[in-house]
């Protein structure tokens, strides 16, 4: 009998400690870390570009990096909600929702989103690493490449309450943004002492850029609406009125930004093309991570090579996600696929931003087509970044 009550103690004793072990491994797999950083100690980026211009992939650059809380245009959410204005009069609202989301504090959503809002409430949520993570979702060890399938299944229906608290222990906050057409509605932001805000300004090819767009077309009516503030347009010219709009914008951020810019911006722009990102996406993103303090980790280069160095250059069915894809391939499409004479247009529409930006025009429908003739001319690095 005292034989049977030793075996059964060991036995009890033997599965504590195998319980508690189990118990740490989950723990250490699935916890954040256990500071948040303070307010001063944070980095908040603004990933400030167009539609279609490599900033999906650019944004999961971020989004998958264990140090960075990402969201994919938030500013989706007032543009729905206030569709009947113009993006003038819209710009404050996203800068002050902006504002509150860098500082985690998302009750500023109680005017954009139902009062039972989930997870799945959130544009685009499941683009976040961080939202697939722990505190939020236990889908996967925290700080590992998010699967974007799995998130949406597992993950959508958690409680938006959680997205606060995973916001507040990340070291970098990341927002793309699409919105904004100036800079001068940002200078608050720049000037806020609790903010560290870096802005990326990421540019494309507008020939480019409106080959994306016109195989996508319904899914820009609302923002092409507001964008050229309601104004009725002829179908024919639309597109090219709204891509007159983003070029000129462009112009307008980058000499804002480089020419006798306020000393607030001082180190705090970059510019970023994303025909260089195709061409040398390592180089280029360690530039950007170092930019933004953000460490390159062994993960992420593969990851990277990975997403950068694919077969094809994807179609529209998965022309919003970011899969693995030839990059080089993605930025010439535009060279064999688009009209000569919608190449001509756009090149007239956005002359100015095409000259500044260094982007080579082409005179003719073979020059379009030799694809070993290259197209983009180097940048003068000094007249776009703050040293």
């Amino acid at each position: 009998m005292y034989s049977y009550f030793r075996v059964q103690i060991n036995t009890l004793i033997f599965m504590v400690v195998l319980q508690g072990l189990m118990f740490c491994c989950w723990h250490y797999q699935f916890t954040p870390p256990p500071e948040s950083p303070s307010p001063s100690r944070k980095v908040h980026v603004l990933l400030l570009s167009s539609w279609r211009s490599g900033s999906s992939f650019l944004g999961q650059v971020f989004s998958q990096h264990p140090s960075v809380f990402y969201l994919m245009e938030p500013a989706w959410h007032v543009w729905s909600e206030m569709r009947t204005f113009g993006a003038k009069t819209l710009r404050m609202a996203v800068r002050d929702l902006m504002r509150s989301v860098y500082h985690c504090d998302f009750s500023v959503m109680d005017s954009y989103m139902p009062d039972n809002r989930k997870m799945s409430t959130f544009f685009m949520w499941y683009q976040s690493r961080a939202l697939c993570s722990p505190p939020v979702c236990f889908l996967a060890p925290f700080g590992h490449i998010n699967n974007e399938t799995q998130c949406q299944k597992e993950c959508e229906s958690l409680r938006f309450e959680r997205v606060e608290k995973a916001c507040q222990i990340y070291s970098h906050v990341v927002l793309k943004e699409t919105r904004f057409f100036e800079l001068e509605s940002l200078y608050p932001l720049l000037q806020d002492p609790n903010l560290d805000l870096r802005i990326i300004h990421l540019v494309r090819d507008p020939r480019a850029v409106y080959r994306s767009r016109e195989e996508s077309a319904l899914s820009f009516e609302m923002d092409n609406a507001i964008v050229l503030e309601h104004k009725a347009v002829p179908a024919g010219k639309e597109q090219y009125q709204v891509m007159q709009e983003i070029c000129q914008s462009h112009v307008r951020i980058n000499e804002r930004a480089t020419q006798d810019p306020p000393p607030f911006l001082k180190g705090r722009y970059k510019l970023v093309r994303y025909e260089d990102v195709t061409r040398n996406p390592l180089q280029e993103i360690s530039d950007i991570y170092d930019f933004i303090n953000l460490e390159m980790t062994n993960e992420m280069e593969a990851w990277i090579n990975n997403m950068t160095h694919g077969k094809g250059k994807g179609n529209v069915e998965n022309a919003f996600q970011v899969i693995s894809r030839n990059a080089v391939q993605v930025s010439q499409a535009w060279r064999t696929m688009l009209p000569h004479n919608k190449v001509k247009r756009i090149q007239e529409v956005c002359k100015e931003a095409m000259r500044k930006l260094n982007y080579r025009t082409v005179d003719s429908e073979k020059d379009q087509k030799t694809l070993n003739l290259d197209l983009y001319m180097p940048l003068e690095l000094k007249e776009f970044i703050w040293k």
